[in-house]
């Protein structure tokens, strides 16, 4: 019997930036397992590396179709970082990418109000969560199959909708993203172009923003009371919104929220 649904991803090459932890491993993971090729991309060698190893040694059966590249989308020659990526996940050119997920995300960033905004915190929120995605729409727009089942997915935040004190810049750059989305998929069309908008998913970056909030397990429980499910989100449910705008040839230019019901919780 041949399952239409289950192996669409069958033989697809699909390139994770941030693939390397969270949302982005977990995705990582999902299209391992409905046997796509994946390249993660990473910021740091060696996180590129222990995932690799990580992912073979979790699927023995898909190793020759795990790999692995550096890419940092906010450096200051982000172009030629993402250029090198997709010159080393087509092999030189010669085939042509299938899906592109974007999960990178800048650790560190500022959390602090308007009297304490300046210019270069703007510029580095910016830099990676404005510029970044934009110039690898660029760069894949060159290497990706030019078809409705081929697509690119970006990733928001809930935050957009229900903001945060003290968090201006992340929220605006965030739905930055989320307008960017339609003008992409507008411009890149047949290539789908979606977004992803999580809530608060159990991931390092959210131990980081707890830690920097008042305490892990604190602000665990608050970001849990924030849902109707009251709980915080996993990573692996999370990555089900991806597949979903991956392997859906009818959705472009769309934001698929995965938080749990926070945007109707009163």
């Amino acid at each position: 019997m041949a399952l239409k649904y289950i192996n669409k991803l069958e033989g697809k090459l699909v390139i994770i930036i941030g693939g390397t932890s969270g949302i982005g491993f977990a995705v990582a993971e999902a299209c391992v397992e409905h046997g796509a090729r994946v390249v993660v991309a990473s910021r740091k060698q060696q996180n590129v590396d222990s995932t690799v190893a990580a992912l073979k040694k979790a699927y023995p059966d898909a190793k020759g179709d795990i790999r692995g590249h550096t890419c940092d989308t906010a450096a200051d020659d982000a172009e030629s970082e993402m250029t090198r990526l997709f010159g080393y996940a087509t092999d030189g050119g010669t085939v042509k990418v299938d899906h592109v997920v974007d999960t990178a995300g800048e650790t560190g960033s500022p959390i602090h109000g308007l009297q304490s905004v300046t210019s270069e915190d703007l510029a580095k929120v910016q830099k990676s969560r404005v510029i970044g995605p934009i110039l690898l729409a660029k760069v894949v727009q060159k290497y990706i199959k030019p078809e409705s089942s081929s697509s690119f997915t970006m990733t928001s935040g809930v935050l957009t909708f229900r903001p945060f004190k003290a968090m201006s810049m992340q929220i605006a750059a965030g739905g930055g993203r989320e307008v960017m989305t339609r003008a992409l998929a507008v411009e890149m069309a047949p290539i789908r172009v979606n977004v992803v908008s999580p809530g608060a998913i159990q991931t390092p970056l959210l131990d980081l923003a707890a830690e920097a909030m008042g305490g892990k397990e604190n602000m665990r429980q608050y970001f849990a009371s924030t849902t109707l499910v009251n709980a915080v989100g996993t990573v692996e449910d999370c990555a089900e919104a991806y597949l979903c705008a991956i392997k859906n040839n009818f959705m472009t230019g769309t934001v698929l929220h995965a938080e749990g019901g926070t945007l109707l919780k009163t």
